[in-house]
């Protein structure tokens, strides 16, 4: 088949490539125009630049180079049979982030804001995992970790396709989010996040989830040091430590890797700029 029998095949409406799922809008993709010619140049998104209060100073993003990260909401974490449950952890500090996060979803995906899912997901037979990982903190070190068969339920712990590692059923995850398996407390280590978000052309991460004082905090740090603007969103993350956790992971991004805001300023100022346009 030619160049030009190819784009027909591509082009035509009703034919089987037609019929396909609908690409995202930030996917990259080469064109192929009816001539056959391969059009490389992939044209920048229009911009949709908002104006957000945030601390420590009011910031302008692009919308349209901007993604939700939502970290480790998780079964493991935020039930009382799963990993943290088992544990002993008091779990109620963390329940504060679930409905902010419901609330700004909708909001983001409405700004054709793409939401990416980053958890915990390791693999069954522990492989890949550093020995810190299998490590529990306390004295004794030979705890429930990482990896470890959950002893009712029947599933290692965290592991990727298992119930303690599926996202919490009180949030809405959409067939075109985007999900991420990490192995360690940053969501950039050993995995294709970087990649991913770099294919869809983003600058701009919004963070959400839990704890702010290990996987959200990792995952923000390494993104500030790989260039990316970072922005936490107050009332979407939460900790089991909220006495003194917070407060210098808040401190040490006001200061040094970006800027604090909130679900209800983003999603304000994201359906403005829809109103708007």
């Amino acid at each position: 088949m030619t160049k030009a029998g190819l784009a027909h095949v591509r082009q035509t409406p009703g034919s089987a490539t037609a019929d396909r799922r609908p690409r995202p809008q930030w996917q990259t993709r080469w064109r192929v125009e009816a001539d056959g010619t391969v059009d490389l140049t992939r044209p920048p998104r229009p911009p949709r630049p908002v104006k957000l209060a945030a601390q420590a100073h009011d910031v302008r993003i692009d919308l349209a180079k901007s993604a939700v990260i939502v970290v480790d909401m998780q079964n493991d974490f935020f039930r009382e049979d799963g990993w943290f449950g088992l544990l002993g952890v008091d779990l109620s500090p963390l329940q504060v982030a679930i409905n902010p996060i419901s609330r700004l979803l909708p909001g983001m995906r409405a700004a054709e804001v793409p939401v990416v899912w980053v958890n915990w997901g390791v693999r069954r037979d522990g492989f890949g995992l550093p020995p810190s990982v299998f490590y529990e903190g306390g004295d004794s070190g030979d705890g429930l970790v990482v990896g470890d068969m959950h002893p009712t339920r029947r599933y290692n712990i965290l592991a990727r396709g298992s119930w303690g590692a599926d996202i919490i059923g009180e949030l809405d995850v959409r067939e075109e989010d985007l999900r991420v398996d990490k192995m360690r407390l940053s969501g950039f280590w050993d995995t294709e996040l970087d990649g991913v978000l770099r294919h869809m052309g983003v600058t701009t991460l919004l963070f959400a989830g839990v704890n702010i004082d290990r996987c959200v905090m990792a995952t923000l740090e390494d993104a500030a040091y790989l260039g990316y603007d970072c922005l936490l969103v107050e009332d979407c993350t939460a900790t089991v430590h909220p006495a003194f956790g917070p407060a210098h992971c808040k401190l040490m991004i006001r200061q040094l890797l970006g800027f604090i805001t909130t679900s209800d300023e983003l999603v304000a100022q994201a359906t403005r700029a829809g109103s708007a346009s």
